[in-house]
């Protein structure tokens, strides 16, 4: 910046001076907050802090380990996930879902683009669980750390990152808002992280199906050939059949169809999609599938339906053996 742009900045600054509140801050542009308008600094001290240090370097190598094979490295969250490249990169590994976004792309206006395509999938995603979302465009793109970590701590939750993120991690952020012309600044403690036991609360419990996968891999096949012999025995009266349990529940028309006709209903086609094109299609019908379920007296399943999208083997087989211990012997 030249010496006359240094000296408009602090001849506007001086101006807007008088109605500060003091405190080194405040910077410059704030005085040209919006009424209402806020912005959120974390705290100088609260960055220095060993706990948030630690927190963000366990979520660095955690992008990095899922980002391997598109050779991917973030090495400071603030300076890297900014511009929604890498956010859209992750969100498509985890998820499995492809989303519509041009590639690169160096504009402001091209970034915010993206970032908004990419926060409303994970809004989506987080939103039948009422995640209360600490983030938005705004605070990604103008490099809020607070709120990038967030995002990440969400997304790592949720997903059940192979990761232990420390414990009762918070940090102090300062909020400046502009009230009545007059900025006004005060001190928020943000809590980021809790205990490990409560941020497994969505995660799936380790189960029989665990014990299995990880001790008795040979014993599972005896298991998917009972349940596909199980749920063969009712698709093939609509001339249906399955050879393949990872995949070919994965977008919940037969889990549906399964139900109508092991509860000897008909389900009108009104009610899921029968030929579903988008990630979102496909929740809609395995949630569809699962409300009948529990209308059927069964227990709300442990799976998420987003799981069983996602072709997670253990989910789907948690949901089929629930099923199958349930109707083993109805005709």
């Amino acid at each position: 910046m030249d010496s006359m742009s240094d000296l408009q900045e602090e001849g506007k600054y001086a101006i807007n001076a008088p109605l500060l509140p003091g405190g080194p801050e405040l910077l410059p542009e704030d005085s040209l907050l919006e009424e209402n308008a806020e912005r959120t600094i974390l705290d100088p001290t609260s960055r220095e802090d060993l706990n948030f240090k630690d927190l963000q370097k366990v979520l660095i190598d955690w992008i990095n380990s899922e980002l391997e094979e598109d050779r991917i490295i973030v090495k400071d969250l603030e300076e890297d996930l900014y511009d929604g490249q890498v956010l859209q990169k992750l969100f498509e590994k985890l998820s499995g879902y492809k989303l519509n976004v041009a590639e690169v792309t160096q504009s402001e206006i091209g970034q915010k683009q993206k970032l908004q395509t990419v926060l409303e999938a994970v809004n989506g995603v987080l939103r039948p669980l009422e995640w209360n979302t600490e983030w938005s465009v705004d605070s990604i793109h103008s490099k809020n750390l607070v709120s990038i970590v967030y995002l990440l701590l969400a997304l790592a939750m949720y997903y059940a990152a192979p990761i232990r993120l420390p414990e009762h991690v918070s940090v102090q952020v300062i909020v400046v808002k502009k009230k009545e012309g007059i900025l006004q600044t005060a001190h928020v403690t943000k809590q980021l992280t809790s205990t490990t036991t409560e941020m497994m609360i969505g995660r799936s419990e380790r189960d029989a199906f665990d014990t299995l996968l990880d001790h008795a891999p040979d014993k599972l096949n005896v298991v998917k050939t009972s349940l596909i012999t199980f749920v063969n025995k009712h698709l093939n009266k609509l001339n249906l059949e399955v050879t393949e349990l990872e995949s070919q529940f994965a977008d919940g028309v037969y889990l549906v169809l399964l139900m109508g006709l092991l509860e000897n209903y008909f389900v009108p086609l009104y009610n899921f999609y029968l030929t579903p094109e988008s990630f979102e299609q496909k929740v809609h019908n395995v949630a569809f599938a699962f409300e009948l379920m529990q209308d059927g007296g069964l227990q709300k399943p442990k799976a998420r339906p987003e799981d069983v999208v996602n072709l997670n083997l253990k989910s789907t087989l948690r949901v089929l053996y629930n099923l199958f211990t349930n109707y083993k012997n109805s005709e």
